[in-house]
């Protein structure tokens, strides 16, 4: 009797385990769809032609906020973020590809370098190319930097086989 009743005891487990994984796998597929839904248009109609807005931080000048969106006599509202650390000055939609920096100007002490734009987020009205400065880095910092790993290399102990 106790065999069969550790038996019993086994297919109630894999029973509960068994209807575990289903209510798991419908829990993803619930969550898998939902995701669509957003990606398709979200749940707020069948309007294709939405226009957006920028996305309004909530706090400061980066966080997470709000952009509007229009389609015909529908708006809506959506979750959005500014990156703290973005180019908010070119637009925060506004995705470029940056060449190399350019040689420093003595003159002026910065160097310059283009970007081309690369994506336009909720289609955006985005400047096609744009030029960003930087001032130069100072030269003695540069041969610190290379001084230091020097000195660290030449401090660094050589494995050598002493055979």
């Amino acid at each position: 009797e106790a065999a069969q009743a550790a038996s019993q005891m086994r297919h109630r487990h894999r029973g509960f385990l068994l209807l575990t994984l289903l209510a798991l796998l419908a829990l993803t597929s619930a969550v898998a769809k939902k995701k669509d839904k957003v990606k398709k248009g979200g749940p707020w109609g069948e309007c294709a032609e939405w226009a957006w807005g920028p996305c309004t931080p909530s706090t400061k000048d980066c966080s997470v906020g709000f952009r509007e969106g229009t389609c015909g006599a529908q708006t809506q509202r959506i979750r959005c973020r500014v990156p703290c650390n973005w180019k908010k000055e070119f637009g925060a939609d506004c995705k470029y590809k940056f060449e190399n920096w350019g040689a420093c100007d003595g003159g002026t002490g910065t160097k310059v370098r283009q970007g081309t734009v690369k994506k336009a987020r909720y289609n955006a009205q985005c400047q096609e190319t744009i030029r960003v400065t930087k001032p130069c880095t100072p030269k003695t910092k540069a041969k610190a930097k290379a001084k230091k790993l020097h000195s660290r290399k030449q401090s660094k102990p050589e494995n050598k086989n002493l055979d």
